[in-house]
C-alpha cells in the first residue's frame, strides 16, 4: 500500500476531512483539501518532514504511513500492520508458537491472499516431502505467480510490495554469495 493510500486510510479512520488534515499540517485553508488529495492519490509524495507532521496529526508513527521497509524490523512490523488493515492478517498463538492468520471474512482481498498462502503452503509441503527440489521451490517462489498451478491470478495484491520483496531477496542473495 502506497503512502497516499495509508494517509487516506488513517484520515478516514480518524474521521477527518481532507481540509481538516491539510490545515492541521499547515496548508492554507483555501487549498488544504486539494493539496492533501494530491498526496492521497499519489500525484505528489510527501517529504520526510510532512510525513512526520501528517503522522503526528493522525496519531500514528511515521513508519505507519511510509512505504513498507522490510529491511528493518520496525519497518517489517509496520508492513505486517498494513497487511492486517488491508487483508485481515491477524496474530495468534497455536501450539506455543506465534502464528499469522488471514481472516477470509475481511473481504475479497483477504480471501485471495489466503488462496495464495495455501498455494505457497502446498509448495512448501512438497519440498518437505521431497516431491520437489529446493531449486524447484525457489523457482516457484521467485517467479510467483508464473509457476503457480493452483489458481489463475490476473494481478498480485500490490506490485509495489512485490517489487520491494524481490529487491530484498536479491540483496540478501548477493550478501550470501
Amino acid at each position: 500500500m502506497a503512502i497516499g493510500e495509508r494517509i487516506h486510510f488513517f484520515r478516514l479512520l480518524r474521521g477527518m476531512t481532507q481540509k481538516y488534515l491539510g490545515t492541521a499540517v499547515g496548508f492554507p485553508e483555501r487549498s488544504a483539501d486539494v493539496r492533501l488529495a494530491q498526496y492521497e492519490t499519489g500525484s505528489r509524495k510527501p517529504k520526510a518532514d510532512l510525513t512526520a507532521a501528517l503522522a503526528q496529526v493522525l496519531d500514528v508513527s511515521p513508519q505507519a504511513l511510509d512505504v513498507p521497509d522490510i529491511d528493518s524490523q520496525i519497518g517489517l512490523m509496520h508492513t505486517l500492520f498494513t497487511l492486517e488493515d488491508v487483508y485481515g492478517l491477524t496474530v495468534s498463538e497455536a501450539d506455543g508458537e506465534v502464528c499469522l492468520k488471514v481472516n477470509k471474512d475481511k473481504g475479497k482481498k483477504a480471501y485471495e491472499l489466503l488462496q495464495m498462502l495455501y498455494a505457497w503452503k502446498e509448495q512448501a509441503d512438497k519440498l518437505s516431502a521431497g516431491e520437489i527440489s529446493k531449486d524447484d521451490y525457489d523457482r516457484w517462489r521467485y517467479y510467483y505467480p508464473k509457476y503457480d498451478t493452483t489458481q489463475l491470478w490476473a494481478k498480485v495484491p500490490s506490485q509495489e510490495l512485490s517489487d520491494t520483496l524481490v529487491e530484498a531477496f536479491q540483496d540478501k542473495l548477493k550478501k550470501d554469495e
